[in-house]
């Protein structure tokens, strides 16, 4: 009911409103930022750590970018991706204060964009749902999210990103660029004006790139994808209503372990097109008398390392109306849909055509991995400035059923087009399951301004409800999925009415500002087929099930600010404390979970501790000089040792007071750049420390340093054109390879041999141009 009453209740209001509301002036709200600002390092005026990207800091980065992973600057970020765009999905992964990417919290104009998980179950990443050209700001709140995030998984901080708003003035812009590995992109928009209150733009982008391994056929990534904003300003409030449309198809790249790089290098990738080789290559896997010449490593071998579909459709209408001077009122309705596919050759066992006949058996079959989202919420929030308080109470509801399921195809002859949704019947099933999501959330907050606005007081609570119900299914195979490998039914409830969060901000003089903060939060619990605790077979699910409990956090942050016209400057310290969190292991590498004795298990670690402190810096002693910088250094780690059970068998694993995995003690960003006469510069730094990938620390890999590039100029008015600009951009200028993201299914508590396949490869040095027209 609510999937189809969200949207009407909040657009009848909307309606109403419109010709309702009090005659008050509400500001336009334009999301735009201009590009003269330069990099807003800190939030004045807040009580929590929050630093901001506007769309200029996206100049030393090719066009088309990830806004995730242009975030990597920022003091206590770590963006991770395996190409220079940032754009895979598999491969996105970010860092914040020791807290992963499925432990912040997301949203789009106020719009719950789920936990940013691959695989996702409850949003999309934010790549799929804005244009990175049509990006007005990215707020991180590095430590502490504010009560109003709508989010289940803010353990740490929270990303907040805000889409354009239409231009004011009728015209239009394409870019268009090309680049290494036969990259293409192009961007088009076009905005109406405003006409009487209206305004709206239609845009669109097109993007290619083939991977840079060495695997020479079923290699391209291609992406799709239209944003559509419209504005509607009256007197007493404003309204709008957003559409995104996205497509992707992504060829994968392998993961890597240690061993692995040692032997086949940075660019090791599939086979393809030689199809003879693989099949010879899977032959000695399956120890079938057609192999030749058997080596130890002919499981590694792949024919493409598979294809990622998805296909997504994302609405929403919001308004905010001011009800007198003093009151006022915001509403949201939005409705996610998506499809998604993880189509993988594999070599588990054979093909037999559905015969008794062994003639034509082929040692190859398809795993076909299936994902749907439907969900549909609404957010309310009201306002009530009196005195010295502004009040404030809101709201978040949604309605979510997922699904995930994964089939065998054991049809397989020859080489077929995996980047595709494929029809017809599979095979047989390993798994699959639906999931009823139900969330509710509410929170309650007063903010005082006190001293003649010198302090800031602000303190509240929220409130929140998850309740998730999955349920095993039979599916669309011939062969229902075995009772071995079938996820489980069940049901799990996370829930904690009273999170409290306070904070303070002290005006010391001008430019000079203190703030500490302190908060507490509940995640609920992960969905998805490889990180969700409910992504078990129902024997697992009956020993674990009953002990699990929610993921909890209590943070504590304080810092100082200075913000003068020629520098910005922030110091801040941070402590957390993690309860109850959760370990997932898998003892089989991603490409091969589909063969027996793979499957999820679920470990409590107890608690983590989280500490550190970071500096940001912003120097502009020239209008067209600025110099960044920033250092972060943090310490999070395990507070027990490790029970590690495996069925009756446990042991226990020496992890107390070991780092965290994937969480570097260390990191230093330093950007340069020069604005001058319609050219421009930048050029980006970043140190990454050391990140381990085992919970004992045996195993890690050492830090690195990598340089973007910049180059632009703009022409400014030609001719009809009201705008002319060309660009240079080269990522990892001195061609630098390094372990990229991890795999957070497969970390284990040691890998002596350094088998373990967890991380993807780094990007080469590579070359974008780009040509961009305004009209």
């Amino acid at each position: 009911m609510l999937k189809k009453s969200a949207f009407a209740l909040t657009t009848a209001v909307c309606l109403v409103f419109t010709t309702q509301a009090h005659a008050q002036t509400t500001p336009s709200g334009d999301a735009e930022s201009k590009d003269d600002a330069g990099i807003v390092v800190i939030g004045s005026g807040e009580t929590r750590s929050v630093s901001t990207l506007v769309p200029s800091n996206l100049d030393v980065l090719p066009p088309g970018t990830s806004v995730q992973k242009a975030l990597n600057f920022l003091p206590g970020v770590m963006a991770q991706s395996i190409d220079p765009l940032g754009l895979n999905e598999q491969s996105m992964s970010l860092q914040v204060r020791g807290f992963s990417t499925t432990h912040l919290g997301y949203a789009l104009d106020g719009i719950p964009l789920g936990d940013g998980a691959y695989n996702n179950y409850n949003g999309l990443t934010i790549n799929r749902a804005l244009i990175s050209d049509n990006l007005g700001r990215a707020d991180l709140a590095t430590g502490i999210a504010g009560l109003g995030i709508p989010s289940t998984s803010n353990l740490g901080g929270a990303v907040t990103y805000t889409s354009s708003d239409p231009h004011k003035q009728m015209g239009g812009a394409i870019t268009q660029s090309f680049g290494s590995d036969s990259a293409l992109r192009t961007y088009v928009r076009l905005d109406t004006g405003e006409h009487n209150g209206f305004s709206a733009y239609l845009s669109g982008q097109y993007s290619r790139q083939n991977l840079f391994v060495n695997q020479a056929a079923g290699n391209t990534s291609t992406g799709k994808q239209f944003n559509g904003k419209a504005k509607y300003q009256f007197n007493g409030g404003v309204i709008r209503a957003f559409v995104d449309v996205s497509r992707t198809n992504q060829a994968d790249d392998a993961y890597l372990s240690k061993d692995m790089l040692n032997r086949r290098g940075w660019d090791f990738g599939g086979m393809a097109p030689d199809w003879q080789g693989y099949l010879g290559r899977s032959y000695c896997v399956l120890k079938s008398t057609k192999c030749s010449g058997a080596t130890a490593y002919d499981s590694e071998y792949t024919y493409t390392n598979g294809q990622i579909l998805r296909s997504d459709e994302l609405y929403y209408i919001t308004g905010d109306f001011n009800l007198t001077k003093a009151l006022t009122l915001s509403l949201k309705a939005y409705h996610h849909h998506d499809k998604g596919a993880g189509n993988n050759f594999i070599n588990s066992a054979y093909s037999t055509q559905g015969t008794a006949d062994t003639s034509d058996d082929v040692p190859v079959q398809i795993r076909d991995t299936r994902y749907t989202i439907n969900r549909s919420g609404g957010l309310g929030s009201l306002t009530w400035d009196v005195a010295f308080n502004r009040f404030q109470a809101g709201f978040w509801l949604e309605q979510n059923t997922s699904s995930a399921a994964r089939y065998i195809w054991s049809n397989v002859k020859g080489p077929s087009d995996l980047a595709q949704y494929l029809q017809g019947q599979p095979d047989s099933a390993q798994w699959v399951q639906s999931t009823d999501w139900k969330t509710r959330q509410f929170y309650l907050q007063d903010t005082m301004s006190l001293l003649q606005d010198r302090l800031t007081v602000d303190f509240g609570f929220k409130g929140t409800y998850s309740r998730s119900d999955a349920h095993a299914l039979p599916g669309i195979a011939k062969t229902a999925p075995p009772a071995s490998s079938q996820f489980a039914n069940g049901s799990l409830v996370a829930k904690d009415y009273f999170l409290p969060q306070v904070g303070l901000r002290y005006k010391l003089a001008q430019g000079h500002e203190i703030y500490a903060s302190y908060a507490e939060n509940m995640a609920m619990y992960q969905g998805g087929f490889k990180l969700g605790p409910q992504s078990v077979t129902q024997t697992v699910w009956n020993a674990q099930g009953g002990t699990l409990k929610p993921e909890k956090s209590r943070s504590v942050e304080g810092g100082y600010r200075f913000v003068s016209r020629t520098l910005q400057l922030t110091l801040s310290g941070y402590y957390s404390k993690f309860d109850n969190r959760l370990l997932q292991y898998n003892p089989c590498a991603t490409a091969r979970q589909s063969e027996p004795g793979c499957g999820n298990s679920f470990h409590n670690a107890g608690s983590v501790t989280a500490k550190g402190m970071e500096i940001g810096a912003l120097w502009k002693p020239l209008n067209w000089l600025s110099w960044y910088n920033s250092l972060s250094l943090n310490s999070t780690t395990y507070d027990q040792d490790l029970n590690w059970c495996s069925g009756a068998s446990c042991v226990i694993k020496a992890t107390a007071g070991k780092q965290q995995v994937d969480t570097p003690k260390t990191m230093v960003s330093s950007m340069v750049t020069v604005k001058q006469h319609g050219f421009s510069a930048s050029l980006q730094g970043k140190y990454t420390g050391r990140r381990y990938y085992t919970y004992t620390n045996d195993q890690s890999f050492g830090g690195y340093f990598t340089l973007d590039a910049g180059l632009g100029y703009d022409f400014g008015v030609v001719g009809p054109l009201k705008g002319v600009k060309a660009s240079l951009n080269i990522t990892n200028l001195t061609n630098k390879r390094y372990a990229a993201n991890f795999d957070n299914s497969v970390f284990a508590p040691d890998d002596a041999s350094g088998t373990v396949q967890v991380f993807h490869a780094s990007a080469p040095r590579q070359v974008f141009g780009s040509i961009g027209i305004a009209f």
